[in-house]
C-alpha cells in the first residue's frame, strides 16, 4: 500500500509441508498422495498468491514471493514441487550434479522453466536465448552418447567444443555479477565461434578482458 517493493524468500516450502503433514496425521486428518492432508495445496497456494504487483490506484507497491522446494534424488514430479510449480511464474532448478562438476550457479536449463519468458528479456537478449538454449540442449544430449564411445566425428566434437565453452561462458564468481551489457557481449561471441581459441581454463581471463 505505501508503493514500496519486497521480495519474500521462503526457505524452505518442502519442510513446511512435511511439518503440516505430520501434525494432520496426529490429528488423525484423512491422508491422501504422499500421505498429505487433501488441503496442503491450498496451504501453498493461499501463501504464495499474495505476491502481486499492485496498479498505481492501489498504491503501486509489489510483492514477490521466492519459495524454495527441495527434491529427492532432482524428482520433480513429486507431490509438493509439482503443486508449487503449477502455482508459480516458473522454477529455477537447481542441480547438484552441475554443482559438484564446479558449474556454479548450477542452473539446469532443460527443467529451468519461466511462464514470463522472453517479455522480461532486454531485445538483444532476446534474440540470443534461443540459440543459447538449443546449443546446451545439443551439447547435453550428445554429451550423453560419448559416455558409450570415444569416436567422435569433427562435427560432433566441434558441438561437444562450443557447448563446454557456453558451459563456462555461464559461470559466475561469487558476488561478481556482470551487466546486462558484458552479458550480451560474452554470450553473442560464444555462440557465433568468436571464442574457439580460446579455452575453458583461461576464458574468465578474456571474460575480464572485454
Amino acid at each position: 500500500d505505501s508503493g514500496r517493493h519486497c521480495l519474500v524468500v521462503y526457505d524452505d516450502l518442502s519442510k513446511q509441508a512435511v511439518a503440516y503433514r505430520q501434525m494432520s496425521l496426529l490429528l488423525r486428518r484423512p491422508p491422501g498422495r504422499e500421505a498429505y492432508p487433501g488441503d496442503v495445496f491450498y496451504l501453498h497456494s493461499r501463501l504464495l498468491e499474495r505476491a502481486a504487483k499492485l496498479s498505481d490506484a492501489l498504491g503501486a507497491g509489489s510483492l514477490t514471493a521466492l519459495p524454495i522446494i527441495e527434491t529427492q534424488a532432482g524428482d520433480v514430479s513429486a507431490y509438493i514441487p509439482t503443486n508449487v510449480i503449477s502455482i508459480t511464474d516458473g522454477q529455477i532448478f537447481l542441480d547438484s550434479e552441475l554443482f559438484y562438476n564446479g558449474i556454479r550457479p548450477a542452473i539446469n536449463v532443460g527443467l529451468s522453466v519461466s511462464r514470463v519468458g522472453s517479455a522480461a528479456q532486454v531485445a538483444m537478449m532476446k534474440k540470443l536465448a534461443g540459440t543459447l538454449k538449443l546449443e546446451l540442449a545439443q551439447y547435453r544430449e550428445v554429451l550423453g552418447f560419448t559416455k558409450f564411445g570415444s569416436d567422435l566425428d569433427k562435427a560432433t566434437q566441434m558441438l561437444l567444443d562450443r557447448g563446454s565453452l557456453l558451459t563456462t561462458a555461464l559461470r559466475q564468481n561469487k558476488y561478481s555479477p556482470l551487466s546486462v551489457e558484458k552479458q550480451v557481449l560474452v554470450i553473442y561471441a560464444t555462440v557465433n565461434g568468436y571464442f574457439e581459441n580460446v579455452t575453458n581454463d583461461n576464458f574468465m581471463e578474456v571474460e575480464k578482458a572485454l
